[in-house]
């Protein structure tokens, strides 16, 4: 109990920990390359440079108003859990917002003369900042909440659902902007931004398989157990050259934890044949949790079981 105790803390403590460097990669993103050179990005902070544009009210102001807002709507479906975390990335985003204009005020202009690449590396930041913060349970408010809220019921790419929620805000700066050259740098941006959030969240998910052939199995089981904090069973097999039965250990475990089952394999037995392969996807305990578009009843299930074994 007192173990999963204090993995439940350090766990907690490490997602504020990445909901922070997720918020301070965002401020320069969007301080250094976006806001700068009036490119429109989505969500409440595209609404707040718009905001900014077109009445000088700091991009940060906005951004804080409209979040709490949206957030109290939000308590409901995401949680207090979702939502305390998704609070303390908008604080962070503010205060160091305003931090960092009140160190360095509004005159950093990078790659002013290079509009494209400032879209790209600013869409990099900002796709980052999202894809950690939502990886940590958190997120940088806006779209962000929406896509968390039709994520949790739908299994649609973070991503997609982002984009869509986007599309809009940016099509609206040219009532500011008065240029559509600027209203497709955004639309570039959001493009960019989507990849990077995908690409940062699978990233951070993926999944490897272990098959792992030894005699001393049963040291190898109990190291991945109690020592990697994985599952792992054991399956019959017969070596069709020895002739010999063999003890076969299936384990699957995060990508990042790879590294650690090897350790303990070479330390216990060098000698063992071990198989490592990627795996697209893995729900249950320890993983993701499936999510269906329409769930079917237990009563739904044996219906068609039975109208089907009738047919047959």
């Amino acid at each position: 109990m007192e173990r999963k105790k204090g993995k439940s803390v350090y766990r907690t403590i490490r997602d504020y920990v990445i909901i922070t460097i997720a918020m301070l990669i965002g401020v320069i993103g969007v301080n250094v390359f976006l806001v700068p050179n009036q490119i429109t990005t989505g969500g409440i902070v595209g609404i707040a440079s718009i905001v900014y544009w077109g009445t000088g009210i700091p991009v940060q102001n906005t951004y804080f108003l409209l979040n709490a807002l949206l957030l109290i709507a939000a308590l409901a479906v995401l949680g207090w859990r979702f939502c305390a975390k998704t609070i303390y990335a908008v604080v962070v985003f503010t205060v160091a917002s305003t931090l960092f204009q009140h160190i360095f005020g509004m005159n950093i202009h990078a790659l002013s003369d290079q509009k494209f690449m400032a879209c790209i590396v600013g869409g990099v930041f900002m796709g980052t900042s999202v894809g950690l913060g939502l990886s940590a349970g958190g997120s940088t408010g806006g779209s962000d909440i929406i896509a968390a809220i039709v994520h949790k019921y739908r299994d649609v790419s973070l991503g997609r659902i982002i984009l869509l929620c986007d599309m809009t805000i940016i099509t609206s700066s040219y009532v500011v902007l008065r240029s559509w050259e600027k209203v497709l740098y955004g639309y570039v941006l959001l493009f960019i931004v989507s990849f990077c959030v995908d690409y940062v969240i699978n990233s951070l998910r993926q999944s490897v398989q272990f098959l792992i052939i030894s005699d001393k199995y049963q040291e190898i089981g109990e190291a991945i157990n109690k020592i990697a904090d994985r599952g792992c069973s054991t399956l019959n097999g017969n070596g069709f050259y020895s002739k010999k039965d063999i003890k076969v250990i299936f384990c699957i475990a995060k990508r990042s934890e790879s590294s650690l089952i090897f350790d303990l394999i070479d330390e216990i037995d060098p000698d063992a044949f071990v198989a490592q392969s990627a795996v697209t996807g893995v729900y249950g305990q320890g993983f993701d949790r499936v999510k269906v578009r329409k769930k079917i009843s237990l009563e739904e299930i044996n219906k068609q079981i039975g109208e089907s074994a009738k047919q047959s």
